[in-house]
């Protein structure tokens, strides 16, 4: 009969197809791990995975047993999650992932409020980008994402939080620094310095810019980041211009903000931001302790944005 240790271990070789890297994953020894699965193989009277190859995959037959090992273990941590979530106030562990461009701007503002009045809760938050996000829900490896919807996945179930408006970070020697007010039409690639390719933020900048891939903003140099504060620093001390989000503006200087940004023209476009969870989702009340500390500690302007005022950009 086989073991939710065994399944465990057949689910993280199949993510990981590495023993190696899947015992470490699993804090076992790589003997322990391969013996536990050589069992299972010997018990069902299948290869579940194909070790000639490198890197290793499942069989044809090993797919199915994985797939059902997946939903074995997802049923098994319901009871945890059921169990966890009685008594009146949230607790038990909550895995929560993020994109980058939002963690460095939300996570301070609510990390610190959601510990303490939430003492049960045993949070754990990583940075993801949105494509991995959305894997990691369905495979029911998190239990809820910060990120920017609308998903368009019938899968998932998408908790509204708040719209987010976008800025041009414009150096002082661009032509748009001239500007009081920037339209979308005004906006060009040959000054446009770009998040790399991955972030649900850079599709969205290429598509209020009307542009479909990237330029350069110096002739012999190409370069996209990962995070936006190396964008800014690049239009600060370079040249060129690129996009923000209002959360990456809020602790700029008063000189900075009137220095470098510039504000687009009504409807502004912006971005719309959520709690994202899987339909069998069980831990209600942790993430509405979530969602109501993360309002709660919103900037003022993002909590006052009007809908007419807007025009939310699409982010695939």
């Amino acid at each position: 009969m086989s073991t939710i240790t065994q399944l465990e271990y057949v689910v993280a070789l199949d993510r990981e197809r590495h023993f190696g890297n899947a015992a470490r994953v699993c804090h076992v020894s790589q003997p322990t791990l391969s013996a536990q699965i050589q069992k299972l193989e010997d018990e069902l009277d299948v290869i579940i995975f194909d070790r000639s190859k490198k890197p290793i995959i499942a069989s044809e037959t090993g797919i199915e047993v994985i797939e059902q090992a997946r939903v074995i273990l997802r049923e098994h941590r319901k009871i945890f999650d059921i169990a966890s979530q009685g008594g009146l106030e949230p607790r038990g562990a909550f895995n929560l992932a993020v994109i980058p461009t939002l963690a460095p701007y939300l996570i301070p503002l609510f990390v610190n409020s959601f510990s303490k009045n939430f003492p049960k809760v045993q949070i754990k938050i990583n940075e993801h980008q949105t494509d991995d996000i959305i894997r990691l829900l369905v495979e029911d490896e998190i239990d809820a994402g910060i990120l920017v919807t609308p998903l368009k996945d019938d899968r998932l179930i998408e908790r509204h939080l708040f719209f987010e408006p976008f800025y041009a970070y414009v150096s002082q020697d661009h032509y748009l620094s001239s500007c009081d007010l920037i339209s979308e039409g005004e906006m060009d690639i040959s000054g446009l310095w770009i998040l790399e390719e991955g972030h649900c933020f850079r599709n969205q900048v290429l598509k209020i810019c009307s542009l479909e891939k990237s330029g350069t903003v110096l002739p012999n140099v190409e370069f996209a980041s990962g995070n936006l504060e190396t964008l800014k620093t690049l239009v600060r001390k370079s040249t060129g211009y690129t996009l923000l989000p209002e959360l990456a503006v809020n602790d700029l200087s008063q000189h900075d903000l009137n220095t470098y940004i510039r504000s687009f023209k009504k409807p502004v476009p912006t971005r719309e931001v959520s709690i994202v969870h899987s339909r069998s989702f069980l831990k209600e009340k942790t993430i509405s302790a979530l969602e109501q500390s993360i309002l709660k500690h919103l900037p003022p302007i993002i909590r006052s944005l009007k809908r007419k005022d807007i025009e939310v950009v699409d982010i695939f």
